[in-house]
C-alpha cells in the first residue's frame, strides 16, 4: 500500500514539511491528529481552500484523525496580506460566515463512523483568554526577531502603510490554536497552504517551547497554470464554492476550460482518480486532445463533489441545450439562469422583432448582417430556427418568464433576457 506521503507527493501535494523522515515515521506508526484552518473572511470558501479541504480528506481516508478549525477568532483579524490592512468585520458576520462555512466543508469529510472528523472553533478558547493570560502564558514564547522576519510581515513594513499590531499579532493567535489543539486533542500536525509556512512553523515552534514535544507541519504549494500564473480566477473574479456566487454551470465551465498542459495535474489534486485512471486521461490528452476527455472528466469529478451529481447532470445538460444538443425549455429556472449567466445580453420583451435583438446583443455587428443571418437558416432563438425578416419574439419564447437564447450559427451565443 503507498504511503500516504508518497501518495500527496505524487499528486503535487507537498512543497515543505517540517523533518519529512519524523513526519513518514508518525504516519507509519499510528493514527496522527491533525488540523487545517479556516478563516471566515469571506462569506464563502473558493476553490484554493478546496486544496486543503481535500488533502484532509486523504489524510482521514489514510486512517488519520481530521480536525477541522473555522476560525470564529481568526477571522475577526485576518491574515496579512501584501495588498494592505483587511476591514475588521463585525463579530455577527462573521459568526454567520462561520456557518456558511462549516456547511462547505462538513460534505467532504466523515464525521462518524471509527475515525471520525471534528470541526472547532478558536473563538471556543480565545475569547475566555484575559489580555493579561495571553502575554504572560503565548506572548512569552514569541521573539521580535523571528516574527519581524516573516516575509509578508517584512514586506510590508517596508509599504508606505506598514502593518498594525493586530495584524503582526495574527501569527501568535495562529500558534495558539495549534497548541490548544494539541493539549485538547492530541494534534500533532498543521496542514496549510505554503503561503501560511511561517504561520505554521509558529505553532510547531509553541507546541516545542511550551509543551516539550515535536510537532510537524506540511504545506501544499499554491496552485498555478503551467505558464506560472495564478489560478482559481475567472473574468468575474473568485470562482466560489457557493452556488449563489459562482454557479453550477459556471463552475463546470471553468474546470471545462483548463489548458491541456494543466488539466493533468489538476486531476491529481483535485479528483481522486486512480494513478491509472489518471494515466489514461493523459494519454488521451497526448492523443486526442480534441476530444477534452480529461477535461470533462475533472469538470465532472469536481463538480460532483462540490455541487453533487444532479447539480452535474443538469449543467452538462444545460452545456448540450445551449448549442443545440438538448432541449432549452426543459431546463429548471436556476441552472438556465447559470447557463446564461456569462453570456453577452440585451433586455428585451415580447414583440421585440429578432433582428433588432441579435444586433442588440453584438451577436452580429449589424441589423443588415443579422437580417442576413436569418436568410441564410443561420439564426436561431432557443434553438428553433428564424427565418422571418419581421418576427417577433413571443411571451412563450421567454423561457421562464426571463430568458431568451439567442445563437448565431453554431458557437455564437447570447440571450434576451426580460427586465
Amino acid at each position: 500500500m503507498t504511503h500516504i506521503l508518497d501518495e500527496l507527493q505524487w499528486r503535487g501535494l507537498v512543497a515543505q514539511s517540517t523533518d519529512e523522515a519524523a513526519l513518514r515515521s508518525a504516519l507509519s506508526e499510528g493514527t496522527v491528529s491533525y488540523y487545517v484552518g479556516f478563516d471566515p473572511t469571506a462569506p464563502s470558501l473558493h476553490i484554493g481552500n478546496l486544496v486543503q479541504v481535500l488533502t484532509a480528506r486523504r489524510l482521514q481516508e489514510a486512517g488519520h484523525r481530521a480536525h477541522l478549525l473555522v476560525g470564529g477568532a481568526t477571522g475577526l483579524i485576518g491574515d496579512p496580506r501584501d495588498s494592505g490592512e483587511r476591514t475588521l468585520n463585525s463579530p455577527e458576520l462573521v459568526a454567520g460566515w462561520v456557518e456558511r462555512i462549516r456547511a462547505q466543508i462538513e460534505p467532504h469529510l466523515s464525521f462518524d463512523g471509527d475515525n471520525p472528523a471534528r470541526m472547532v472553533n478558536n473563538l471556543d478558547w480565545t475569547a475566555p483568554m484575559t489580555a493579561i493570560e495571553f502575554l504572560r502564558d503565548i506572548g512569552k514564547h514569541f521573539r521580535l526577531g523571528t516574527m519581524l522576519s516573516k516575509d509578508i510581515v517584512a514586506r510590508r513594513l517596508a509599504s508606505d502603510e506598514g502593518i498594525s499590531f493586530t495584524e503582526f499579532s495574527y501569527q501568535v493567535l495562529q500558534g495558539m490554536d495549534y497548541r490548544e489543539l494539541y493539549r485538547l486533542h492530541g494534534v500533532t500536525l498543521q496542514l496549510g497552504g505554503n503561503d501560511q509556512w511561517g504561520n505554521l512553523l509558529a505553532g510547531v515552534e509553541l507546541i516545542r517551547k511550551a509543551e516539550g514535544v515535536q510537532a510537524h507541519a506540511l504545506t501544499t504549494p499554491l496552485i498555478t497554470k503551467a505558464d506560472g500564473t495564478k489560478f482559481g480566477k475567472s473574468e468575474g473574479g473568485s470562482i466560489w464554492l457557493d452556488p449563489e456566487m459562482t454557479s453550477p454551470y459556471a463552475f463546470y465551465q471553468f474546470w471545462l476550460n483548463q489548458a491541456d498542459a494543466d488539466v493533468v495535474n489538476y486531476l491529481k489534486v483535485f479528483t481522486f482518480r486512480s494513478r491509472d485512471e489518471i494515466a489514461e486521461l493523459e494519454r488521451e490528452v497526448a492523443e486526442r486532445p480534441f476530444a477534452r476527455e480529461a477535461q470533462k472528466a475533472l469538470a465532472g469529478d469536481v463538480t460532483t463533489l462540490v455541487h453533487g451529481a444532479a447539480a452535474t447532470e443538469a449543467v452538462i445538460e444545460a452545456s448540450q441545450a445551449l448549442f443545440g444538443r438538448g432541449e432549452l425549455v426543459g431546463l429548471d429556472e436556476r441552472t438556465l439562469a447559470g447557463a446564461v449567466g456569462e453570456l453577452p445580453r440585451v433586455t428585451a420583451k415580447a414583440g421585440d422583432l429578432i433582428v433588432d435583438l441579435f444586433a442588440g446583443s453584438g451577436i452580429v455587428a449589424s441589423k443588415g448582417e443579422a437580417r442576413r443571418a436569418l436568410k441564410e437558416g443561420g439564426a436561431y432563438v432557443n434553438n428553433v430556427k428564424v427565418t422571418a425578416e419581421d418576427q417577433a419574439l413571443t411571451t412563450e419564447d421567454l423561457l421562464h418568464g426571463r430568458f431568451a437564447v439567442l445563437r448565431r450559427g453554431k458557437k455564437t451565443l447570447a440571450v434576451a433576457a426580460a427586465e
